[in-house]
This record gives structure tokens, sequence and C-alpha cells, in this order.
């Protein structure tokens, strides 16, 4: 590994916490920032200093790593008014872990190059138990040399691979997002489909197991719709907010995805029948809703 790094963290919610406690228990400096200060408190025994304002977290800081919410959040703290871009040093990195869409990661890339700061998109898949386990997949978009330098790093956090210049790093994140939304969905199917004609939907689960309908989703989301074990690893509603991304983009390219909306049609009837806080595994909720099935 490289020597220690000055990180400044920014986001440490259910992804963010983990990552930014791995990346200090791996010997570096992490200074973080949260809008809800205890969350980043929280951090204190596993070696992450808190920071008061964003200002602050990236002061000096060599890399800066941002693990908000969305792309306007993102725009907010890097771009608006008070700024963490105005605040980096000169030749340090900007790493955006979050989901946003392509063209802000874009945006955020030129003005990093305005001000001599490194830029990097860098969404990450594999939920809280990746960022907790450091397994992380990780779709990195921007120059080469900025992903070489940063590369050790985030190898602390899991496998990241360098997929193309800036934004290519989101569409990569969300080409994922897509599968793993319409997957979710045929697994719910698949396993009301076992439940209503009389099976054991949790030994068809493991009878599929191995084969080629096996998947994480089959074994991790489809246990928890078994369960009904919904505790959010990923909440619905963010889901949603990465469907319809895909949705937009795919609109802006004249590209007709028919599963793919339909799969945004049930996220949204989920969302909206207020179920945007539970684990997007909880989609089978709507099919049964729809079905008229007990929940």
């Amino acid at each position: 590994m490289n020597a220690s790094r000055n990180i400044g963290f920014i986001g440490t919610g259910i992804m963010g916490a983990p990552m930014a406690a791995r990346l200090a228990e791996a010997g570096h400096r992490v200074r973080a920032w949260n809008r809800s200060p205890d969350k980043s408190r929280a951090l204190a025994d596993k070696g992450v200093e808190t920071s008061i304002t964003p200002l602050e977290a990236v002061d000096d800081a060599d890399i800066v790593i941002v693990m908000l919410s969305s792309g306007p959040v993102c725009d907010e703290i890097i771009l608006g008014q008070a700024g963490i871009l105005a605040a980096m040093k000169p030749d340090s990195t900007l790493v955006v872990m979050s989901s946003i869409p392509m063209g802000t990661a874009q945006g955020h890339a030129r003005a990093c190059e305005e001000r001599g700061i490194r830029y990097l998109d860098a969404p990450v898949s594999g939920g809280e138990r990746g960022a907790i386990e450091g397994t992380l997949a990780i779709m990195v978009g921007g120059e080469e040399a900025a992903f070489d330098a940063v590369r050790p790093l985030l190898e602390c956090l899991g496998s990241p691979v360098h997929v193309g210049p800036a934004g290519c790093g989101e569409l990569a994140k969300l080409a994922n997002q897509m599968i793993v939304a319409n997957t979710i969905a045929t697994v719910a199917e698949a396993l009301l489909l076992a439940e209503r004609g009389g099976a054991d939907p949790a030994r068809v689960r493991q009878a599929l197991l191995g084969g080629f309908a096996d998947s994480t989703i089959l074994r991790q989301h489809g246990q928890r719709m078994i369960e009904g074990d919904f505790a959010p690893g990923g909440p619905a509603r963010w889901q949603l907010k990465d469907t319809r991304t895909a949705e937009s983009l795919a609109a802006e390219l004249a590209l007709e995805l028919p599963v793919s909306s339909l799969v945004n049609g049930l996220y949204e009837d989920l969302v909206a029948h207020g179920d945007g806080d539970l684990d997007h595994s909880a989609l089978i909720r709507e099919l049964r809703r729809r079905n008229g099935l007990p929940l």
C-alpha cells in the first residue's frame, strides 16, 4: 500500500460510514463530515475524526471522497456557495463515489480541471455488506493517471476498475442498477409463482442455487423476500433514483428499454405506497399488492 494519505470524507451514511472506517483502519488520516454529526462521531473508535463543516474536512486533504445521496446534493456540497471544491488544494483529487447522473459527473470533472484538481467518478455496488467487508465493486471514470494514483486507496474498499473517461463510472453504475433492479423484480415474481403454485419458496430458492438462475440477488435478496426482512441495505427510494436516471439517459440516447421501463414503474409505485425507506428487495411487496396478496 502507498504511504498514509490525508483524506476528507463527505457523507457517512449507510455506505459511507464503513468505507471511512476501513480507510482509517488502513492507516490513513480520515476527517469526516456528515449533515447529522452523530453519524461521523460514531466512527471515533475506528480512528475517524469528525469535522464541523465540509470545508474543515477537506482542508489540506490529498484526496476527498464524496458519498452523498444524489446529484443535486453533490452539486450543493461540491460546487455551491460554500462548496468544497473551492477549498481543495491544487493537485489534490476529488473522488465522487455517489450514484449520480453521467452529465453531473462530467460537470464536476470540468469544474475540477479549471481549478487544477484531479477528478474521478467512482460509484460502487455491493451494498452495506460490501462496504463493511471491503468487497465493493468500484466503477471508475476519469483520467487513467488519476486512477492509478488513487487505486491503492480504493483497493481498501473493494475492486476498482477503470472503465473510461469522466462520467463512465456513473454509466457503468447505471448498467449495474438496471441489472439489479430488473433481477430483483424477476426473483420476486418467481418466488411468488412458487408460493402460489404450492411449493415452498425457500426450498425452491435452495434448489436453484448453483444453476443458471443463481445470482447474488437470488441468494441475498431472495432470502430477504422469503424472511420478510427489509431493513435497508439499499433503500428502495435510492433504487428508484437510479432507475429514473437510467430512463432519462435512455431517452436522451433514443433507446427503448421496455423491461427497465416496467421495473421503474414498479419502483415508482412501491415508493408511492410508502415503502421507499425499505430495502429495494421489498419490491415483492408491490407485486403482492398488485395480486391482492397479504404483505
